[in-house]
């Protein structure tokens, strides 16, 4: 097996936990209804229609196609960016992530035009915004990604080298 495939496998697990996490939430919460868990944290059912943070969720209609193509054309280069650096373990582990968060929330896209958040933290008074496993998976991506760019130095190349 390719060490590519391991990382898809990953993303794969991401996106099914995205759906099972979301498929419970589905079935016991009603839309705006929050259940407190504990005093900094609630269970809610929000449907977000619009980007990280609610960023366009009251735009009159054109973000749900835009936000489609923008989560297909980034699994396509996130997919192409595993196939070519498999070996590269903290780059992989992100860009994993990152396709399993976006694939997770191109499915609730597709299937009900917005994505379903139930994760609600909170304190003093002050909410941030709700989000899910999609979007954790994406976040702890792109940092995994931040990192990696400190730690991953290639050897600088040599002005005029190899073309003697």
């Amino acid at each position: 097996m390719s060490r590519a495939v391991a990382w898809y496998l990953v993303a794969a697990l991401v996106v099914a936990l995205d759906r099972v996490t979301k498929w419970l939430m589905l079935g016991w919460l009603r839309t705006g209804e929050a259940h407190e868990v504990t005093g900094f944290f609630n269970l809610v059912l929000v449907y977000n229609r619009g980007a990280a943070f609610s960023f366009l969720a009251d735009a009159p209609g054109w973000q749900r196609p835009f936000f489609i193509a923008v989560a297909l054309a980034v699994s396509a280069i996130v997919s192409w960016m595993l196939w070519r650096s498999p070996g590269r373990r903290l780059l992989c582990a992100g860009l994993a992530l990152i396709l399993g968060g976006a694939l997770g929330n191109l499915w609730d896209r597709v299937a009900w035009g917005a994505v379903a958040d139930f994760l609600d933290f909170h304190a003093f008074g002050w909410h941030w915004p709700a989000f899910n496993v999609a979007d954790s998976a994406i976040t702890v991506g792109a940092g995994l990604l931040i990192v990696e760019s400190f730690l991953h130095r290639e050897a600088p190349r040599k002005h005029g080298a190899g073309m003697e």
